[in-house]
């Protein structure tokens, strides 16, 4: 039998609701849901750290529940380490496919993969630095595949280096390979902006400048420290210095009041006497690294007589507190994320203001630079003292080599 006009205009908006439901079915359950996931995770741990993200969060950001979740990944470390090792994996495919691309001249080999790392990092700006810090949270199993994939890069471009200057050891020129991805790697560090084309043009000069450094020979023994007054006797001192160690071991997380009381000879409750909590702790040892980088700023600047001397002693002084005291650098860039809202700000701050320092001397030095490209050379300099002083373990007859690479980004990069 026929239909009427106003059952075919029923039917018709019937099928309508219908198609508009399973439109929206389809868009609840993408096809690439699993990809969604891993990023929303990825730019959530690199921001705010492991600890502080939670799976709720991440299926809320994504407008599905925590079971719909659990479908793609079985629980929040599972989307660590799909983060951390997808970064690392990146990099990896990145250089192994500019190297097919690459001619034998060991300097376009070279050129191209470090063209291709830095177009990577690039892309995943926001996440691409997670390796870096919450990798540390990986189990031993997790951790080697990131360190696998890490070796093959840095071996992948020191290969080049070793051929365009073969006088080198191999130790050298794993150094030297690894200052570069260092230098690469500092694009994840901040959110300076230029155009991908300047980026790369600035970042791979400074790789060029580090590849280029003229190595102090490591010396035959290591220097006997010299002793530095009387022990800390202060209780709040002595807490500050012990968290330091076991925030650099442990990581923020990991560790407690009571151990970090008792390595200090205090009880539990007596801390809390001197630090409301562990994050009052932890803001305790930002703040005192803060105050010694003001002190050493302030130094170089007083004692200089012009902006280039002032430089080279503001590099010294880094890279000297820096290897004396290297838990305090570790801990000053990894847990910042871990900081109560208002001190995060507060010190982003102060860490902002001692870029700026740096960042003036650079472009009093080097007109042809503006202050964002100036910034992104500081925050490689700065970068290369954490990444490659952890790969020499802080070795104390070392500071020297990380010294050279230090000013060939800032003068020459």
């Amino acid at each position: 039998m026929a239909r009427t006009g106003t059952e075919k205009a029923a039917a018709g908006a019937t099928a309508t609701e219908s198609g508009e439901t399973a439109a929206k079915a389809v868009r609840r359950r993408p096809k690439n849901r699993k990809a969604q996931i891993a990023a929303v995770a990825a730019t959530a741990f690199s921001e705010r750290g492991y600890h502080a993200v939670g799976v709720d969060e991440i299926a809320a950001e994504l407008g599905i529940s925590g079971p719909a979740l659990y479908r793609h990944f079985p629980n929040k470390y599972a989307l660590l380490v799909h983060a951390a090792t997808s970064a690392a994996d990146g990099l990896r495919t990145a250089s192994a496919e500019a190297l097919a691309d690459a001619s034998s001249d060991p300097r376009d080999r070279l050129e191209r993969i470090l063209t291709a790392l830095i177009a990577n990092t690039i892309d995943n700006r926001r996440v691409g630095g997670i390796y870096r810090w919450e990798g540390r949270y990986l189990e031993p199993t997790d951790r080697r595949r990131l360190r696998e994939a890490f070796a093959t890069v840095t071996e992948q471009v020191a290969a080049p280096i070793r051929q365009l200057r073969p006088q080198l050891s191999a130790e050298d020129a794993t150094t030297l390979a690894a200052g570069a991805l260092s230098v690469v790697g500092s694009i994840t560090a901040h959110r300076t902006a230029l155009s991908s084309r300047r980026t790369t043009s600035l970042i791979l000069d400074a790789c060029s400048a580090v590849v280029d450094t003229d190595l102090p020979p490591v010396e035959d023994s290591p220097k006997e420290p010299t002793p530095r007054g009387l022990p800390v006797t202060s209780k709040r001192e002595l807490l500050i210095a012990e968290a330091v160690k076991i925030f650099d071991r442990q990581g923020y997380h990991e560790s407690s009041i009571e151990e970090i009381g008792a390595a200090a000879g205090i009880n539990a409750s007596s801390v809390y006497r001197h630090f409301p909590s562990k994050a009052d702790l932890l803001a305790a040892v930002f703040y005192r690294a803060s105050d010694r980088l003001a002190a050493a700023t302030a130094h170089a600047l007083g004692s200089s007589s012009d902006r280039a001397e002032a430089l080279e002693k503001l590099v010294d002084s880094y890279v000297e507190l820096s290897f004396r005291t290297p838990a305090v650098l570790s801990v000053y860039f990894a847990e910042i994320g871990n900081l109560p809202q208002h001190e995060r700000t507060n010190l982003r701050n102060i860490q902002r203001l001692h870029v700026e320092e740096w960042v003036s001397l650079v472009t009093a030095i080097r007109p042809d630079l503006s202050p964002p490209e100036a910034r992104f050379l500081v925050h490689a300099a700065l970068g290369l003292v954490l990444d490659v002083g952890r790969l020499v373990r802080f070795d104390v007859r070392q500071p020297d080599r990380l010294t050279a690479m230090m000013r060939a980004v800032l003068f020459e990069g």
